[in-house]
């Protein structure tokens, strides 16, 4: 009688690794691929600031001015209307975050406003724009307000300059030309910054965080579909 051969199923081998070619980088490789590296973040260190805080104006006799900048700002804004031919200058901004109930102007559209007339400004040539208390799009919401008020009042303006914090200046050029143009063509002035130097902002802690914060706010915005 013939024997079975009975045969064990083969069980399978499991590989946890394997031997595999690859390429990699020869040392003049690596040289030639640092110094792109450090080329390119040269090139960003001392291009982002001026992208952000950019300056284009535009011929108009009107002057828009974000109430939540700095006092020297503010002084800007004023140097700016006083040597330009505006006519009129606009301020705008939401409630302020800290002492509402002590404070006797309770926005901070309102304050640029007292201070622009502490300054000099004729009062009658000051119109305050205030925005709503949002929790976040605040440069948004004060463009929308902007935009509200003009309509209302029917007001004849086609043309306008917004004067805002140095590095600050791309987003809210983006979000106002966003929010007013076609209708309204919007040119941009970035107040120059007392806090830090400008030209190197990345040896000085304020100017590191105003860059970074605002290049990562730019972006936001750049990709928002308001």
């Amino acid at each position: 009688m013939p024997r079975k051969n009975h045969q064990n199923p083969k069980i399978p081998r499991i590989r946890l690794i394997k031997r595999q070619q690859m390429w990699t980088l020869t040392a003049p490789g690596w040289v030639i691929a640092i110094a792109l590296m450090i080329s390119v973040m040269f090139f960003s260190i001392t291009h982002l600031y001026p992208f952000l805080a950019v300056t284009s104006p535009i011929k108009t006799d009107v002057l828009v001015v974000e109430g939540w900048v700095t006092d020297y700002a503010v002084e800007q804004a004023f140097t700016e209307f006083k040597s330009g031919s505006y006519r009129e200058i606009f301020t705008t901004g939401g409630p302020v975050e800290r002492g509402f109930y002590l404070a006797e102007y309770k926005t901070f559209a309102g304050i640029a406003a007292a201070t622009l007339k502490k300054l000099g400004v004729q009062p009658e040539k000051v119109t305050v724009v205030p925005t709503p208390d949002v929790i976040k799009d605040r440069t948004h919401a004060s463009a929308i307000a902007l935009r509200q008020w003009l309509t209302n009042s029917n007001s004849p303006i086609k043309s306008m300059n917004l004067l805002t914090s140095d590095a600050h200046a791309r987003r809210s050029w983006l979000i106002f030309q966003e929010v007013l143009e076609p209708k309204i063509k919007v040119g941009i002035i970035a107040a120059k910054p007392l806090s830090y130097n400008p030209n190197k902002w990345w040896i000085s802690s304020e100017g590191v965080r105003t860059v970074i914060a605002e290049i990562i706010a730019y972006i936001y915005a750049l990709f928002v579909n308001w």
